[in-house]
């Protein structure tokens, strides 16, 4: 019998950033090691990552991170994790291994330790065992994780719908499912982002009908494809219905042509490469070209086109632009600007509805199916946020489990059993988002976005002033540069004046033989940061500078 803990340290109460750990007894097992791109409060972070210190303490007990399938928010903290624990353990199937490899490689990290593990093929840990299982995603590949206790199995599903017209590397194998449900689940962790979608997923988030239907209406025109380039079955839709034509493609961006060229050279896409075409093919009437739109930056290939930044391409008049993804929330925006400039162009435009059309994440029907399945005794809502963890609990109280066994967790928030039973526990492992600028690591903090936001409100403001070494008298200066703030030649009164409001504060402070440098700063900040708000209802970062010569 054993002692089993379940905590995430990041995917819940969020979008990204997914990593869950089970422990049992002395052994620790981790699911994912995803990122969450940074939304635009977030003044110039990239990303954000889970906060993996708790691993790094533990890391002698550490069996390996178990990664589901190759999506950002699924392995995009690695290479921070791999520079921080270079001997950790990484396990995943072929696709997403390979995947990671080219990811480690741009990044200039070294990884020995990349596991590759087939679907439906146990490993064994001891007294514990992992057995991945088949489920279909919008990435080749892709699998939950059955974890075999003494005590019963704990799942984690990752992200996943049920579609029987998804065959191959994208297959979900029920019967599978449905064996491991009758031998005992003590805890099933599934996703949440479209528990409050009513249905089956299945088949909202087939686009095939769609794409021959605007391959047929645009003949002879040129079609521009915006595709998430993590989305390798909606990439996979468009070729095979492309290779049903005489058009010839163009992908445009490394990233895109990487994925697709790994698709077709490792067998999980069946493409005539001779219809690939090159630059040389970018004007042509009947050409297709793809796109790619990351998570980061949506749209940002597309809007250097459209402005005309691009060496390659222009938009013309005669183009059609199909948006190969339905607008996710927050992206409204973005989108109706972008279409409006391409509108102006003459363009047509195509774009899916929320609605209408899904990603690859299980809705309610979904959800239900994999519950029965699976028949667990406990139920933990993961990934997603609050309220998609609250819709994914209702479901499993509607279709007839006990709340009390229904598991809405925080970051942090531990779940205990012992001995197949659920003890209560106050327990809560500290967890904070690792912020990434650039190749900075975690040495943003608060302070920081805080002057940032700062700067992008009201801008700066720096004094500068030179004083003689030895009389002490003042020699150069101040001198005022703004940036952000406000236009220098128009507001020459406001400048005089902090003038001399620096020149009076250094006199009043100035003894002949001593100055006291830091007091001079922080008067002046105070008195010039009163002034200027009073005059402009404005409060600049102001920076003073003091040099002795």
């Amino acid at each position: 019998m054993s002692k089993i803990k379940i905590f995430a340290l990041g995917g819940q109460n969020e979008i990204g950033k997914n990593m869950y750990v089970v422990e049992v007894d002395n052994d620790i097992f981790v699911f994912d090691a995803g990122l969450k791109y940074a939304n635009d409060k977030l003044f110039g972070i990239d990303y954000l990552i889970p906060d993996f210190h708790y691993i790094k303490d533990n890391i002698s007990r550490v069996k390996g991170i178990f990664l589901t399938h190759g999506h950002d928010e699924n392995i995009g903290a690695l290479s921070e994790i791999l520079a921080g624990i270079p001997d950790v353990n990484i396990y995943g199937t072929k696709f997403t291994i390979e995947t990671i490899r080219k990811m480690l490689e741009e990044d200039n990290i070294k990884a020995n330790n990349l596991n590759e593990l087939l679907p439906h093929r146990k490993i064994n840990f001891g007294k514990n065992s992992i057995f991945p299982i088949r489920l279909t995603h919008s990435i080749p590949d892709n699998v939950g994780y059955v974890l075999y206790t003494e005590d019963g199995a704990i799942f984690y599903t990752g992200n996943y719908v049920f579609d029987p017209a998804m065959m191959g590397a994208y297959k979900t194998d029920i019967g599978k499912l449905a064996y491991i449900g009758k031998q005992g689940v003590l805890c099933l962790l599934s996703e949440s982002l479209y528990a409050d979608q009513i249905g089956f997923t299945s088949p909202s988030h087939r686009l095939s009908n769609l794409i021959r239907e605007t391959l047929r209406k645009s003949e002879n025109r040129r079609l521009i494809f915006n595709v998430l380039s993590a989305n390798m079955y909606r990439v996979e839709e468009l070729f095979k219905e492309i290779m049903l034509t005489d058009r010839k493609v163009v992908v445009m961006g490394k990233r895109l042509q990487s994925m697709i060229n790994n698709l077709i050279d490792m067998k999980y896409l069946q493409f005539d490469k001779d219809k690939i075409g090159g630059l040389n093919n970018l004007n042509d009437d009947n050409v297709v070209i793809i796109i790619s739109s990351e998570n980061e930056k949506p749209f940002t290939n597309l809007k250097r086109i459209v402005n005309g930044y691009d060496k390659y391409i222009k938009i013309k008049e005669t183009d059609t632009v199909v948006f190969l993804e339905p607008i996710q929330d927050g992206m409204e925006r973005v989108l109706a600007n972008i279409s409006d400039l391409i509108a102006r162009i003459g363009a047509d435009i195509i774009t899916l509805s929320p609605k209408q059309y899904l990603l690859h994440h299980a809705s309610s029907e979904d959800l239900m199916l994999m519950l029965d399945l699976v028949n667990p005794k406990f139920y933990m809502p993961v990934i997603g946020e609050y309220r998609h963890m609250v819709s994914n609990a209702n479901i499993a109280k509607n279709m007839g489990m006990k709340e009390e066994n229904i598991l809405l967790k925080l970051n942090g928030e531990v779940v205990c059993f012992e001995n197949g039973e659920l003890k209560e526990t106050d327990e809560l492992i500290e967890v904070e988002d690792i912020m990434i600028d650039g190749n900075s690591v975690g040495d943003i903090g608060e302070l920081v976005l805080k002057d940032r936001e700062m700067l992008s409100d009201n801008g700066i403001v720096i004094i500068s002033t030179t004083i003689d070494k030895k009389t002490k008298d003042i020699l150069a200066g101040p001198e005022i540069l703004t940036r952000g703030f406000i236009y220098v030649k128009e507001n020459a009164n406001i400048i005089n004046e902090i003038q001399a409001i620096a020149t009076r504060i250094i006199n009043e402070n100035n003894s002949g033989n001593y100055i006291e440098y830091n007091k001079i700063k922080n008067i002046m900040r105070e008195e010039i940061g009163k002034f200027l708000y009073k005059e402009t209802e404005c409060k600049p970062m102001i920076i003073t500078v003091i040099l002795e010569v």
